[in-house]
């Protein structure tokens, strides 16, 4: 059922998907994350390597499991049984055929920004992968590049620290404190302006609110 959030969202997806165009980013806009994993098994081909990166976009969709279930070389960390097998499958993620992954915000003019802790999420991202599949919830755009960043540090942040049980100021006071503390989750900050490899990054837009 069409409503009037539904379709806010879908006229502000298609001026996305133009701005994306621009900027060699491949882009599409699935109205409900049931729609959203049909279209990322559409993308890829039987028998690809698949990782991804932590999401809860991506756990919201149920992709990780759907994944499994088919014919592809899945490489999952959450499988590894030892903190050395963890780092083998970080890597190896960096040259599969596919990876996935959400973005921490999206602006109105094409723009991904992304915020991580050990940074194998945005390394994937930038280089490696032959593709790179972002899946976000419209909830995750915003009007620029500032507000990108005051979202990251004031909401993505603070809410993922909480999550995973981080001792950072962000967790006590629920805004950043631009720490350096060791629990940080913020040590590496990525803005993606354009792909120079044209649609090697591909977004899908969910007209839903996912992830943090």
């Amino acid at each position: 059922m069409s409503t009037p959030v539904k379709q806010y969202y879908a006229l502000q997806g298609k001026k996305i998907i133009e701005a994306f165009k621009k900027r060699n980013i491949e882009a599409y806009y699935c109205s409900t994350k049931e729609e959203a994993s049909k279209q990322i098994l559409q993308l890829i081909p039987k028998n690809s390597s698949v990782s991804w990166g932590g999401s809860m976009t991506l756990k919201a969709l149920h992709i990780q499991q759907k994944l499994q279930e088919k014919s592809y070389d899945v490489l999952d960390r959450s499988l590894a049984k030892t903190p050395q097998e963890i780092e083998q499958l970080y890597h190896d993620a960096l040259s599969c055929d596919y990876y996935l992954m959400s973005s921490n915000a999206i602006t109105l003019d094409g723009k991904l920004v992304n915020t991580d802790g050990t940074g194998n999420r945005v390394a994937a991202l930038i280089y490696g992968p032959k593709n790179v599949i972002i899946v976000a919830g419209m909830n995750k755009v915003v009007a620029d590049e500032n507000a990108a960043l005051m979202r990251v540090k004031n909401q993505a942040a603070p809410i993922n620290a909480l999550r995973l049980n981080k001792n950072t100021p962000c967790t006590k006071t629920g805004k950043c404190g631009d720490c350096l503390s060791d629990d940080s989750i913020c040590a590496h900050t990525v803005i993606t302006r354009m792909s120079r490899i044209p649609n090697r990054i591909k977004v899908i837009l969910v007209g839903e609110s996912l992830g943090y």
